[in-house]
């Protein structure tokens, strides 16, 4: 007799639960710090590109080095590594903090403070190419994208709001005080054992190996592509500052609202996958789920009415919801231990700066075609990319994850 799924079997680990608190905490500081650094800068400059630059200095650095960063997370101890991460990540928010300051912001020019503000979100795309977090299994990854997401949901919508309540120089005072909460969270996790049994392997080789392992197993390969590129042109969300200022005209609190609705959405289909997984047809409802996502950009960038807009982008984060738990899945189950680093890492590029890429492809082009158009662009692009995937893989419509489940459950 099957032994009845647990959904809640990662939470019976204490040092999971402060995993937890620690992923909450940091990805609410950084989902904060990235909505409040949207708004200062198109505050500043009203420029659409302006926008995209802020994606494209976090992704120059997270791509340059995330393979690299890949081999020396395989090769070190993951806790005293975050620690050095988030520390970074504290002296990056307090520079911010300290670059909003009334004295400074009188003493010097906004292209000046639009430079520092440019530097530190640099620095921020190398800290963060090391943060590669890992969840073993997919009980735990489950748990760990839904935290993911409700923090995504808080980030933005506090953010917004507190634009409205506080400022932007005293909302980056709340962000370096979340940054420095998890690293207090974090000295309540013991150190872990290296699983790599390739200590020492030179750099280039460990590389070589992360690459070929992902090119080669096709519904890792064929999940990484498919949602990179669905990102990637619709980065729709990069351009909220200008629907909310602009377009929709409805301030930092709609803001907020607009920038968190679609992390309430991927939230709710987080919490609703420990019930109900997807790892069935994994492969169909992958592709339904970007297709999905492309008709969701459209609307939103079509729609001039605000309570359509949220609609719409609810139900955009609902989709990618499940696009994020089945590829998460489809990468814990088919990645070995020892190459787990490696393979986050060219995850990282392939989807995580995919989201930069994006932001700096719709700034782009909303300053060569228009904001509307260059959403509606977007939109199309990933349909095409949806059906064309469809089209050219079979192998990747039939995709399904049942057998890997009942295997990972006999380890």
């Amino acid at each position: 007799m099957t032994k009845p799924l647990d959904p809640y079997a990662a939470l019976r680990y204490k040092e999971f639960n402060v995993f937890l608190l620690v992923r909450f905490a940091m990805v609410f500081a950084w989902s904060m710090q990235f909505i409040v650094i949207e708004w200062q800068v198109y505050s500043l400059t009203k420029d659409p590109l302006s926008l995209g630059i802020i994606g494209l200095m976090e992704i120059i650095p997270a791509v340059g080095i995330a393979l690299f960063a890949g081999h020396f997370v395989d090769q070190n101890e993951k806790r005293n590594l975050l620690v050095k991460c988030i520390l970074g990540f504290s002296v990056i928010s307090l520079g911010l903090f300290l670059v909003t300051l009334p004295s400074v912001e009188t003493s010097y020019s906004s292209r000046s403070i639009l430079y520092l503000i440019y530097a530190l979100v640099f620095f921020g795309g190398l800290v963060r190419a090391f943060i590669v977090p890992k969840p073993i299994y997919p009980n735990a990854a489950t748990w760990s994208s839904s935290t993911w997401q409700v923090a995504s949901v808080l980030g933005p919508a506090f953010a917004g709001f507190s634009i409205s309540w506080i400022g932007v120089h005293w909302s980056l005072c709340v962000i370096f005080g979340s940054s420095v909460l998890a690293l207090l969270f974090l000295f309540q996790i013991s150190k872990k054992p290296i699983l790599n049994p390739k200590l020492g392997e030179p750099i280039f080789q460990s590389l070589k190996d992360g690459l070929k392992f992902v090119f080669h197993t096709k519904a890792v390969f064929g999940a990484l592509t498919l949602d990179m590129i669905a990102v990637l042109f619709g980065g729709a969300v990069a351009l909220l500052p200008i629907y909310a200022q602009d377009i929709l005209k409805v301030g930092s609190e709609g803001f907020g609202i607009l920038r968190a609705a679609p992390a309430v959405g991927a939230a709710i289909t987080m919490v609703l996958s420990t019930r109900f997984p997807l790892h069935r047809n994994a492969g169909k409802k992958l592709l339904w789920a970007v297709f999905g996502f492309g008709i969701c950009i459209l609307v939103f960038g079509l729609s001039k009415l605000f309570w359509l807009s949220v609609i719409a982008l609810f139900v955009s984060g609902a989709v990618d919801g499940v696009s994020m738990i089945i590829r998460q899945t489809i990468l814990q189950l088919k990645t070995p231990d020892n190459m787990r680093g490696r393979v986050a890492s060219v995850n990282s590029i392939f989807v995580g700066s995919s989201n930069e890429l994006g932001a700096f492809e719709s700034g782009l082009t909303a300053k060569l075609m228009g904001t509307v158009t260059a959403v509606v662009f977007g939109g199309c692009m990933t349909l095409f990319t949806v059906g064309l995937t469809a089209l050219v893989s079979p192998s990747f419509r039939r995709l399904d994850l049942s057998e890997d489940i009942r295997e990972h459950k006999k380890e």
